[in-house]
């Protein structure tokens, strides 16, 4: 009997130092499945800080690194600073936060690996300001004859998709000619889309080597956001401020979700679409959950609300079809 082949992808969302409580729900099904979750995905994604958890991830190190990984280095990449100078080194002076502290801890965790090191397929968005269009960062694989991203550094990439705008300043690639990248959260904070059309394009349907699609995208921390009515009108930058960003970010994680849903129940093909969602957060713990707060108290709530959902999915069997069978794609 011929066994179906399932193609299994993994999404990571974008968010920051809230990439621990991402960081955290990947622990928890490692220790729970007893595994390395490289081993149970043919494709991984990942946008910005999701990103850099996919990049680790492919590397074979473990999700318990990746979360040690921001409480040892949150502080430094992000360091409390008076509001004032804050806000004007964002709106003013060129970024909140320089990016050499990041550097320098990704420089410590990938060395000078590239794509080309990775155990599993990649997608990695960013999005390329000198040619104005999104730039997927993939590994070369055989079924589109790519030979383009292989020699790049994990580092360069990783910056890249973490240069959020107004907080990191742009990226620049010399092995891709110098071209400048910024955060592909601008389009892609939720990646599950470009996981879903690299799928299809290259590896699931009719005469490719998969029949079957199995995708399991994994949430930030969502902050509770609305308004109340009544709000001015006429809203210049000062007036947006802080939230100049989420309503991009959690607009197309939502609608990006919604979309996949509707996909998976109207798919002419075998589909299947698991969302790990964030915890439900109080207006009360909202400051604990900002992009760039890395304290302790933050970072171990942001651990703990992961851990929660963590325990809590494990048991889903849905969840649990991830790990029966390592995953099928074999590398070039």
């Amino acid at each position: 009997m011929l066994v179906k082949k399932i193609f299994k992808v993994l999404c990571i969302d974008g968010g920051g130092i809230r990439g621990v409580y991402s960081s955290k729900i990947l622990e928890d099904l490692e220790e729970k499945f007893k595994c390395n979750i490289v081993n149970y995905f043919d494709l991984i994604c990942g946008t910005s800080t999701g990103g850099l958890i996919a990049l680790a991830l492919s590397l074979k190190i473990p999700a318990k690194k990746i979360t040690e990984f921001y409480e040892m280095n949150g502080k430094k990449i992000f360091p409390h600073c008076n509001s004032i100078l804050a806000w004007f080194k964002k709106n003013v002076k060129g970024g909140k936060y320089d990016n050499k502290e990041l550097r320098k801890a990704l420089e410590a965790v990938f060395n000078k690996q590239a794509i080309g090191d990775s155990h599993c397929l990649l997608c990695i968005p960013a999005y390329s300001i000198t040619d104005a269009r999104p730039y997927i960062f993939k590994y070369d694989h055989k079924e589109g004859g790519l030979t383009r991203d292989n020699t790049t550094k994990y580092v360069d990439v990783a910056l890249a998709t973490c240069a959020a705008p107004t907080y990191f300043p742009l990226v620049e690639i010399e092995s891709h000619n110098n071209k400048q990248f910024i955060d592909g959260g601008v389009y892609a904070n939720n990646p599950t889309f470009i996981g879903y059309t690299e799928a299809l394009d290259y590896f699931v349907g009719p005469n490719k080597e998969f029949e079957s699609l199995s995708m399991l995208s994994i949430a930030s921390l969502e902050v509770p956001s609305g308004k109340p009515t009544g709000l001015k009108s006429k809203r210049a930058l000062l007036d947006w401020r802080k939230d100049l960003v989420n309503p991009y970010m959690v607009g197309q994680s939502y609608v990006t979700d919604f979309s996949m849903k509707k996909l998976s129940e109207k798919a002419s093909f075998d589909f299947k679409y698991t969302r790990i969602k964030s915890t439900t957060i109080s207006a009360d713990q909202c400051h604990l959950t900002t992009l760039d707060n890395a304290n302790k108290e933050a970072i171990d709530f942001m651990k703990g609300q992961g851990h929660d959902q963590g325990l809590v999915y494990s048991k889903f069997p849905e969840i649990e079809n991830f790990f029966k069978e390592p995953k099928m794609y074999k590398l070039n």
